[in-house]
């Protein structure tokens, strides 16, 4: 399949200009043409007007009353100026009688009185203007009307009104071509900034994934700043698969070297027993792996949810029911976990199954390293312009110069039970995500550890 030749804006605009100019010129022009047609024959209809009226100004009455008439020179002579035209004129009498003049020539309607009559005629083979004038002599008693009828070829007309058009075809030229460098020096000038900032995208090392800074006209801004977006997110997605990778390195190496450990010492087991319990720690070490795996692809989920705007939810009812969950599990390990705290909404923006995910691991990590036979307390509290939940137990707990380590990725409580180092920092990677924060402290009686996720309350979020 062909690939599509790309489009130049500079093409496009200098096209649409010379389109655009020429429809507007053409017109322009059919109008200039219009006006000089009119212009050129208002000028020569008003000479022509001129030459009747001299003519009729010496019309006079003879002995027996019969109209004469001496054509003036000068008649005539107004109408010789352009050398190619030729003038014609004739003076009737009353109606029937040719007093001077062509007699073939044809005349306008003029009426007796009124201002010359004009027409367009043909006279012998050729186009001309034609100008009528109705008027009377008088004796004194009576009155005798006669025509005066002056004609002039068109040619000298039809010239003036072609250099006019001409002329005007000449300047809208020019200005055309002029209107199409200035635009393309425009559009060249213009488009340096995109020029600059495919530079700029260019000589950046393929790691560079940082906000683009290049000055850009303000119609290309929001361009700039949805690629300014796609880097964010591309970043977020390749930090998201590098710490993926990264911890499942660092973290399956162990259980996995464990497993092939444990299927070596099976397979020179010298009975059955050693071959089952070596099966037995083998297994072990999967289980161990796959609860690595679950907590890599939830920080996985932590880093693909960035960016993303929560709507309000109730975390009081929200904290209620993943207590209640977890109630069953408790009771079998002798555990006597509970729930106290608002039961009004204490509202928070976050994403539910994340959050979810967040108190779930701190309600195991309490069951995981709390003692036998102990007490855990989920809380929920309205804090004006925060909203706490608190997972507290009485185990053991960490002691508080580690408080800040165990926060950290792949760091263990010191609590001799089993561990990853991704429970802690993976609630505070999704308390920081909302916009709150994790902290620990020693529980209220002394022993234990308390677990605090602080969150900005969304009260009239709903």
């Amino acid at each position: 399949m062909s690939r599509r030749r790309p489009f130049s804006i500079r093409r496009r605009l200098l096209s649409w200009l010379l389109i655009a100019t020429a429809a507007f010129g053409t017109l322009a022009l059919w109008d200039t043409w219009r006006e000089a047609e009119r212009m050129a024959n208002a000028l020569a209809d008003r000479v022509l007007a001129g030459s009747a009226l001299v003519i009729a100004e010496r019309a006079s009455l003879d002995q027996d009353g019969r109209i004469a008439i001496e054509i003036p020179y000068g008649a005539l002579e107004m109408l010789s100026s352009a050398a190619e035209d030729r003038v014609f004129y004739r003076v009737d009498g009353p109606p029937g009688h040719l007093v001077t003049g062509y007699a073939d020539l044809p005349a306008a309607p003029a009426q007796q009185g009124a201002d010359p009559a004009f027409a367009d005629r043909s006279f012998r083979g050729e186009p001309v203007r034609v100008a009528s004038l109705a008027r009377a002599a008088s004796t004194g008693i009576d009155e005798v009307p006669f025509v005066v009828t002056v004609a002039e070829t068109t040619r000298a007309r039809v010239e003036l009104t072609r250099t006019i058009l001409m002329r005007s075809a000449l300047r809208l030229a020019l200005m055309i071509l002029g209107a199409a460098l200035i635009v393309g020096i425009a559009v060249t000038v213009s488009l340096r900034p995109l020029h600059r900032l495919g530079e700029a995208i260019a000589e950046r090392s393929p790691d560079d994934l940082s906000p683009v800074e290049t000055r850009v006209p303000s119609e290309v801004r929001g361009l700039v700043g949805t690629i300014n977006l796609f880097m964010s997110r591309l970043k977020s997605a390749l930090d998201g698969l590098r710490n993926f990778t990264g911890n499942a390195g660092h973290q399956l190496r162990t259980p996995l070297a464990v497993v092939r450990t444990q299927l070596a010492l099976a397979s020179r087991a010298g009975s059955l027993a050693e071959a089952q319990e070596a099966a037995r720690k083998g297994d072990a070490a999967v289980a161990h792996a796959e609860r690595i795996l679950a907590q890599l692809l939830l920080l996985a989920k932590v880093d693909a949810a960035s960016g993303r705007a929560p709507e309000p939810m109730d975390l009081a009812a929200f904290a209620r029911e993943i207590t209640a969950d977890h109630i069953p599990a408790a009771a079998e390990a002798g555990i006597d976990l509970g729930y106290e705290g608002a039961e009004s909404p204490v509202l928070v923006r976050a994403e539910p199954l994340l959050l979810g995910e967040a108190l779930r691991n701190l309600i195991s990590n309490a069951m995981l390293h709390g003692r036998d036979g102990g007490l855990i307390t989920v809380r929920v509290r309205d804090e004006a312009v925060l909203a706490v939940l608190e997972v507290e137990d009485d185990g053991p707990g960490i002691p508080p110069e580690a408080h800040a380590s165990a926060i950290s990725r792949f760091a263990r409580g010191r609590t001799g039970g089993p561990g990853m180092g991704l429970g802690l920092p993976v609630v505070d990677e999704i308390a920081a995500l909302f916009g709150g924060r994790l902290a620990l402290s020693v529980g209220a009686q002394g022993q234990g550890l308390c677990a605090r996720i602080s969150l900005p309350s969304a009260r009239g979020g709903l």
